[in-house]
């Protein structure tokens, strides 16, 4: 390629699709389904393929993936976004294909980008040509494609889990376009950038090849040459690219997959994932209301009786949050995650549940013990007799019937030995001993 043909293909052409895999032997990452063994493997390499659903996070080869199919397969290839497509696109597609297998008999491959985007009515639209074998389909998703992929469209078809790559598969598809002469920077002999700038630029992409390479061109076209020469350091890097890439979407996967790790961090009880977690999602835009909406929550459900006051702590520091907000109301958040995270924790309130339980097994208001009623209205009739009045009581506590007749013995609450529940439950056996 001549010099003038490599400019213009440099200006018009991203280096992400200019080094965008074309063979199985280029595609970088996804071991455990594209390793030469696999069944995905060798069904696009004898261009077997039945239509399949691939699903993963930004940047980790699914639509490379769809183009090197496209090379390999004899079938008719099409394409479309489902962001930008709607039904008539479809039924054309389908129509073309249908006439194309009618007059030729040749096949067609249909990719869909970001298929859940479209609706029920989209996706049952693609059932009968993909179960008649008129289409097959390659579906592609970053959402969790059994919540955002009709049922029925998924059992006709395999679903294949694409990872987000690991940082030795980044370092390869960086050094690969640095190196390579035709579609990536090997013609620039006065480039030189530190490893340690390359590696930043690597952890900064999370795992998204695209991420990179968009990156890596970008600091390298705003890099001015001193002295001939465009030195990119790790100063420079963390410059250009100030914030991380967190794969992050607030109604997808990764908002409930976040929030899930950190409730379970504060359950565990350890405060430094506790912080890095929620560093994460404050990073990501995340609503500081919706984070402390849950942390309310598991102050009760995790925390619970083992430190009784904690959902006064966290309500305290919402309520400070909304009087100060960013970026000082970070101090708050942070200080209700670590308190979680310190707490001892009970889960005795969840007996509750329990109890909701019993009320399907045909408990009736009729069952409440005569001596529990209320006096006040029927006493004529006895209700209220026979009920001992603690506070008359030493230790301000007597044994009596409290549960309905049919649940004597039955256990709702089980206490933990933790915190204060721990010295209650401590108390409580004192008073037993006494009793005895």
């Amino acid at each position: 390629m001549n010099d003038s043909l490599f400019a213009k293909k440099q200006n018009i052409m991203p280096l992400a699709s200019r080094m965008r895999p074309r063979t199985l032997e280029e595609f970088m990452g996804q071991h455990h389904i594209l390793n030469k063994d696999s069944l995905l493997y060798k069904a696009i390499e004898n261009d077997a393929l039945s239509s399949i659903i691939l699903s993963g996070p930004p940047g980790s080869g699914k639509t490379t993936l769809a183009n090197i199919i496209a090379q390999k397969t004899s079938a008719h290839f099409s394409s479309l976004n489902a962001v930008l497509s709607g039904i008539a696109d479809l039924k054309k597609e389908i129509d073309d294909a249908i006439m194309r297998y009618k007059l030729y008999e040749e096949r067609t491959v249909l990719f869909v980008d970001e298929i859940h985007r479209w609706n029920k009515a989209h996706q049952d639209a693609l059932l009968y040509h993909v179960e008649n074998g008129t289409l097959i389909l390659i579906g592609a998703t970053t959402e969790n494609p059994y919540f955002s992929v009709n049922s029925a469209l998924l059992s006709r078809s395999c679903v294949f889990i694409l990872e987000s790559l690991s940082e030795e598969d980044l370092l390869s598809i960086a050094s690969r376009a640095l190196s390579d002469t035709e579609n990536g920077y090997g013609r620039l002999k006065n480039l030189k950038i530190d490893d340690d700038a390359l590696l930043y630029l690597v952890k900064a992409s999370s795992g998204d090849a695209r991420h990179l390479l968009n990156s890596l061109e970008f600091i390298i076209k705003t890099t001015s040459e001193v002295d001939g020469v465009k030195h990119i350091s790790l100063d420079r890097a963390k410059s250009t690219v100030q914030n991380l890439s967190l794969v992050y979407d607030k109604d997808g996967d990764a908002h409930y997959d976040t929030i899930s790790a950190f409730i379970k961090s504060l359950r565990g009880s350890d405060p430094d994932a506790a912080l890095y977690w929620l560093a994460r999602m404050n990073k990501a835009g995340e609503d500081p209301r919706f984070i402390f909406r849950r942390m309310l929550i598991l102050a009760s459900e995790d925390v619970g009786m083992a430190y009784p006051q904690a959902v006064s702590i966290v309500e305290s520091d919402a309520a400070a949050f909304d009087r100060v907000g960013f970026p000082e109301g970070k101090y708050h958040l942070a200080h209700a995650a670590l308190f979680l995270a310190l707490c001892p924790k009970s889960d005795s309130v969840n007996g509750y549940f329990d109890a909701e339980k019993v009320l399907e097994e045909g408990v009736r208001a009729e069952d409440v013990p005569s001596h529990l009623r209320d006096s006040n209205r029927d006493k004529a009739k006895g209700d209220g007799i026979g009920y001992k009045y603690p506070h008359l009581y030493p230790g301000h506590y007597v044994e009596q019937q409290y549960l309905p007749s049919s649940l004597v013995g039955r256990r709702f609450y089980n206490s933990s030995d933790n915190g204060w529940e721990g010295k209650i439950k401590k108390y409580k056996n004192i008073i037993s001993d006494n009793e005895a």
